[in-house]
């Protein structure tokens, strides 16, 4: 474990977030104390221990993000100098402007959280650049007096666990496609999480069961793979009596467009299309942890979209159980075909709520950028996942269901076409098509987080690579079930 209290060993080296505006215990310039800044002040003598000032900007602008940047940078930091450890000093002067007060649980978690994240690397194919060492962050339980011994090691625990749950999406993320196939990916999540004494059921469709529940987006993505696709079903009915809330998250595991190849220098990132399903699985990772008392029930259609002498063709059709008959413009647009699988199951579960993930779009990052995904759907489900991500990170940003691009999808001789005969607006027209297969009886948003799925370069807080994006925001929402809160308002 990274995050120690009153450990009996002291650190030889103290953390001190410091604050603009505000004094501190050291000479220190005020532009070293802006967010993302990170100081080192150097002991005169062995005995007098290193200081590591870490700029958190004005104290009544501070936000738990803020607080686990700072932590990520720390730890990075650290790693980078080779210190093994670090106590956290917590400074209590608040300026007397301040205006906003994070409780000390919230302060806890955050800081567990964002150190975990700063620790984070992807070294499982790494020789001889693999870096070895880590470093733990030290609290002292009498510098959080508004908290017991059980509400500190609470604290921490969930920011462990929450650190854990992106983690495993990170590492999904990361994998390369040698390992992680469908025929892998669909046997390791139902080892994974049949691997405890929680109430977890899952089940694997594959093969004849498919064609029995005409999965046909899946049966026709996948035919051109030598790993069969799966839709893996995973139910958490802690509380049967609430409601059942679907989880579903696009599980391509390597996305080289079909028929339609993809062409570029470099095409790992394929490799990360399955980022949705990835936040799904580390949602229910945390929810698993915390022994949430919840129903959720998480759907994952896995499959490859590669080019074969057996895939699919530009111009298939495809028949779905609702009677709508796709035609099959482009099989670059994949993601939506399975996703469509998903929502009908749902509907047969009997999901009253349902949320689907996935990096479906390059569209969508070309409207937000890389830091923020796109939700469309259901308005009190929208509103109540955006608040979320503007506490824990994971932001989102409400696009519209424009009803009058839904002409764009008309095809000359299906139902609807898979993709947009326009090159504008590609992820709206994904939504709606999505839409088409979301049953009456069930509120629905979908999350389009193409541009969220990885960063492209290492930042102050974490490795370039996958981010885990959706694993915290998907949990908390799950959450508010637990706590009786109204997810639609």
């Amino acid at each position: 474990m990274n995050i120690l209290i009153d450990s009996p060993e002291p650190g030889n080296l103290l953390l001190y977030p410091v604050y603009e505006e505000e004094p501190f215990v050291f000479r220190l310039a005020e532009a070293h104390k802006r967010t993302g800044c990170i100081t080192w002040l150097y002991g005169r003598s062995g005995e007098e221990p290193d200081v590591l000032a870490v700029g958190m900007g004005k104290r009544r602008e501070l936000t738990p993000e803020r607080i686990r940047r700072a932590g990520g940078r720390a730890a990075r930091a650290l790693l980078r100098e080779g210190y093994s450890a670090a106590v956290l000093v917590r400074l209590k002067e608040a300026a007397a402007s301040a205006t906003v007060e994070i409780g000390a649980a919230a302060e806890v978690q955050a800081w567990s959280e964002g150190w975990l994240f700063g620790l984070y690397r992807f070294q499982t194919y790494r020789g001889v650049s693999r870096t070895e060492g880590s470093a733990d962050l030290l609290l002292q339980s009498a510098e959080w007096a508004e908290l017991s011994a059980a509400g500190l090691r609470e604290a921490v625990e969930s920011g462990c666990s929450r650190a854990a749950g992106v983690s495993i999406a990170r590492d999904l993320v990361n994998e390369v496609p040698g390992t992680l196939h469908p025929d892998y990916f669909s046997e390791w999540l139902e080892t994974y999480f049949t691997r405890s004494d929680v109430p977890v059921k899952v089940r694997v469709y594959r093969g004849r069961e498919l064609d029995q529940l005409e999965m046909n987006g899946l049966v026709a993505v996948g035919a051109g793979s030598k790993h069969a696709p799966a839709m893996v079903e995973i139910r958490y009915e802690a509380n049967p009596d609430l409601p059942m809330l679907a989880l579903i998250g696009k599980g391509v595991t390597f996305d080289m467009g079909g028929m339609n190849v993809k062409n570029g220098r470099d095409l790992s990132d394929a490799r990360m299309d399955m980022g949705g399903a990835a936040a799904v699985i580390g949602a229910m990772d945390i929810l698993l942890r915390r022994r949430a008392a919840v129903n959720v029930t998480a759907l994952i259609p896995v499959v490859d979209n590669v080019p074969d002498a057996a895939a699919m063709l530009p111009s298939s059709v495809i028949r779905y159980p609702n009677g709508l008959i796709v035609q099959v413009a482009n099989t670059d647009g994949e993601g939506r075909l399975v996703i469509a699988d998903a929502l009908l199951h749902a509907a047969r579960l009997g999901a009253v709520e349902v949320i689907d993930i996935a990096t479906l779009t390059g569209n969508v990052g070309a409207a937000l950028g890389l830091s923020i995904a796109g939700i469309w759907g259901d308005a009190g489900m929208t509103q109540n996942l955006a608040d979320i991500g503007e506490v824990n990170g994971e932001r989102l940003w409400p696009m519209p269901l424009m009803d009058e691009y839904e002409a764009e999808l008309s095809s000359p001789y299906a139902d609807l076409s898979n993709v947009g005969s326009s090159t504008l607006a590609g992820a709206i027209t994904a939504a709606l098509f999505i839409r088409r297969f979301v049953a009456k009886s069930m509120r629905w948003v979908h999350i389009d987080m193409a541009g969220t799925v990885q960063y492209k370069q290492d930042v102050g807080y974490a490795e370039r690579g996958a981010t885990g994006y959706g694993a915290r925001l998907l949990a908390d929402y799950v959450l508010k079930q637990e706590s009786g809160q109204d997810n639609n308002r």
